[in-house]
């Protein structure tokens, strides 16, 4: 593949972005001059990759040609050889990067990230699971320098989740992050199994961009606002204070409630945040269904025989169906070592688009 006319083309966006960004009122509209940025820092790693492509391969044209011209098995040569394997590599790797800018990022990959887990099949295991996977996030989540919240949560018996409402923020958190909407099954011995057979159980994840306010526009006449004391985990303040928040968003039907805190007016911030998401998220199904479906689609019915990734246990091994991808390094995924089945996925993706526009 020719990336010569697409490294011009990143180079002459980048000169007329940062011309922009320099006029007096680039950033009169904060969202235009943060898109900008944004840009501009995007466009830039693309044109240093670019540079180091072409230089990679005039020196592999010329290293190619040297170990060409040498006596096999001479100094020069072997030198000449190892420098061809080391720029072999640096070439596959930037062109990946190369590949990856010839698609514009999608406008929502940058946001911050709603997650939604709910205990589906399976019963107290299923909540159980449900709270390990609340862990994972969280130790992913601080493993990449992000701010990790519970908005809401519903605690089972057996100090599981019923379903929990998440709020993941820092770069690039939804481009990440998205993969991981669907039904994950794990399949283990249950600690209240006594015979010590090994039990299927589900947990349904939904990831949804943060919507901001210029996305979704919500009439206040649109809204019933409740507030009742909180309940669950928090501390004596926050269950005896009438600080818990539920929304109904009245044309769409959609609930939100938001218990995290003592404070009503920070839980009603967060409340309004969960349903501008979900609201967003409803309607980038609505323009476009195939890169991005309503929650229900999303997860489907959480039954067993539906699921995007399976946590064996037993073995020792994590497999994700989408892309037919198994590790046997479970226990590192658990403890938030999730970029070994994120990029993969990402690079499937990229794979995907990149056939679908003929690249």
């Amino acid at each position: 593949m020719d990336f010569h006319p697409f490294i011009a083309r990143f180079r002459q966006r980048f000169a007329e972005v940062e011309s922009q960004l320099s006029a007096p009122d680039a950033f009169a509209q904060p969202q235009r001059g943060q898109e900008l940025t944004r840009e501009h820092a995007r466009l830039r790693e693309l044109v240093e990759s670019g540079d180091r492509f072409i230089r990679a391969e005039t020196e592999l044209a010329e290293n190619r040609a040297l170990l060409a011209a040498e006596p096999t098995g001479s100094e020069l040569a072997q030198l000449a050889a190892d420098e061809v394997k080391r720029l072999e590599a640096d070439e596959v790797r930037l062109a990946d990067r190369l590949r990856a800018g010839i698609l514009p990022p999608s406008p929502t990959d940058s946001r911050n990230s709603i997650l939604e887990l709910r205990a589906a099949a399976g019963g107290a295991e299923s909540a159980l699971f449900a709270a390990d996977l609340l862990r994972l996030y969280q130790r992913y989540a601080e493993a990449q320098g992000w701010k990790f919240e519970v908005l809401d949560a519903s605690p089972s018996d057996l100090g599981g989740y019923k379903d929990a409402v998440i709020s993941v923020t820092g770069p690039d958190v939804y481009k990440r992050l998205k993969y991981e909407s669907g039904v994950h099954r794990v399949q283990r011995v249950p600690a209240t199994e006594a015979q010590g057979r090994v039990h299927t159980s589900t947990v349904t994840v939904a990831v949804m961009p943060e919507a901001e306010e210029v996305d979704v526009v919500i009439k206040p006449e649109d809204l019933e606002i409740n507030v009742c004391r909180a309940s669950g985990h928090g501390g004596q303040g926050v269950n005896t204070t009438d600080s818990a928040v539920r929304i109904f968003h009245k044309p769409s039907g959609i609930e939100v409630r938001c218990q995290d805190g003592r404070s009503q007016q920070k839980n009603k911030q967060q409340a309004l945040t969960v349903l501008r998401s979900r609201l967003l998220e409803r309607k980038m199904s609505e323009e476009n269904a195939k890169y991005a479906a309503e929650r229900k689609s999303q997860v489907g019915t959480g039954e067993r025989s539906e699921k995007s990734r399976t946590y064996n246990f037993p073995q020792n091994r994590v497999t994700d169906h989408r892309i037919d991808l198994t590790l046997y390094n479970l226990s590192a995924v658990m403890e938030g070592d999730l970029d070994p089945l994120i990029e993969p996925l990402m690079a499937d993706d990229l794979k995907r688009r990149l056939a679908e526009l003929h690249v």
